[in-house]
């Protein structure tokens, strides 16, 4: 009789795990509790699904313990990766940023590759099935593997089944936290400028210490900032939040003006006979640059040849150094990715074997591992099940 494996949840991590298993003549049943497997996947780069990047290393990821990763990024490389695509009919692009998408541009081409092939292979299916009992199937397979992902996006549903099964035999859970997320500002006119977006720069300061500097695009929403400079900051602006410490962030709106020559631009305009709004409005979106006039008590309608140099430095400054507090995430529920998870000083790197439970295997996003936005965590989801799965088949 062929040995059985439970793998529990079909997303990225547990489908190559029960592909890989499949391939070796294991009995394969994956549960997925949603009546859809890989219902993240379809949802990932906005339906187009940054699968991976070209290069990983344990820089790009954050936990307790950073270097957890590097065994199974080295055995499941970007090389190995392709291979197995290729295998199952996935052709992939390279972007010259070191992002990885399907040549198709489509999430659904991975989720239907994947599960196809895994079908194709006589693994079995049980969707819109909870496990509830973990001991019970530690019992009943041969080997059982956690892939449940973690609380991130609720509403696909990301949940905290996975860390109840790891306490339950034995585990430590890292606190938990929502990364790759919008922020939501308090004490700000945020909600003026809704809808409003700049190719900016964000500097993230915690307790009034500036500890990094992102560019790219924000976003201002009825709840405070999105786009990616913010979403690339907000792994460590979660996790000082959960910790209690103050987080702001100062927004620079035009990075290729310096001060002084943003207010010499300001001072020249003067000439022209517009109104300020006219000049900031030739800079920025028109909410944005009546916010500022108004926080600055400057009168809309003001001639620009009006302005003292005082002025404009003012509104210089005020363009190029605005400083929000930040009160939350947007939460869980819109998070990407979450932070925090199962200990995995009790998991071994190269097997990703339970060292409290013997047969029992985590991974994916289950593990408190976290990677940078650019498909580092989706690298982390297929290297890590394919290490089970080598592990588990040996």
């Amino acid at each position: 009789m062929s040995k059985r494996v439970a793998i529990i949840g079909a997303g990225a991590s547990g489908l190559l795990c029960a592909i890989e298993c499949a391939k070796k003549s294991w009995h394969v049943d994956i549960y997925e509790q949603n009546a859809k497997c890989a219902k993240k996947i379809l949802v990932s780069g906005n339906g187009r699904c940054n699968i991976t990047n070209i290069s990983t290393c344990q820089n790009d990821y954050y936990g307790e313990n950073p270097s957890f990763v590097k065994d199974a990024l080295e055995l499941f490389s970007y090389k190995e990766f392709e291979k197995f695509c290729s295998s199952i009919g996935l052709i992939l692009e390279t972007k010259d940023d070191g992002k990885v998408y399907p040549l198709s541009n489509e999430a659904k081409s991975v989720a239907t590759l994947l599960i196809n092939y895994a079908l194709n292979l006589g693994v079995n299916f049980h969707t819109e099935t909870k496990i509830t009992d973990i001991k019970k199937l530690l019992n009943e397979y041969d080997a059982v593997v956690v892939a449940t992902g973690s609380e991130a996006a609720s509403h696909l549903g990301g949940n905290k089944d996975g860390q109840e099964f790891a306490s339950i035999c034995g585990h430590s859970i890292i606190p938990t936290y929502p990364s790759l997320v919008q922020l939501e500002l308090t004490n700000s006119p945020h909600a003026k400028m809704s809808g409003s977006k700049v190719d900016g720069e964000v500097t993230l300061l915690i307790n009034n210490k500036p500890v990094s500097v992102n560019q790219g695009d924000i976003l201002f929403t009825n709840y405070g900032v999105s786009g990616f400079a913010i979403l690339d900051i907000s792994q460590e602006a979660s996790e000082s939040i959960m910790n209690y410490q103050a987080v702001d962030i100062v927004i620079n709106l035009l990075p290729k003006y310096t001060a002084q020559k943003l207010s010499a631009y300001i001072m020249k305009m003067a000439q022209t006979n517009l109104t300020i709004l006219d000049v900031l409005h030739g800079l920025l979106p028109i909410k944005i640059a009546k916010t500022i006039l108004d926080k600055l008590e400057f009168p809309h309608a003001k001639n620009v040849k009006d302005i003292t140099t005082k002025d404009s430095k003012k509104i210089a400054n005020q363009i190029l150094n605005w400083k929000f507090e930040v009160s939350n995430t947007h939460g869980f529920r819109h998070a990407e990715v979450s932070g925090g998870g199962v200990d995995t000083s009790e998991i071994n790197p190269k097997t990703m074997e339970s060292q409290k439970q013997k047969n029992l295997y985590f991974c994916g996003e289950v593990l408190d591992v976290v990677g940078r936005r650019g498909g580092f965590n989706f690298a982390w989801a297929w290297a890590s099940g394919y290490c089970a799965a080598k592990s588990i088949t040996n």
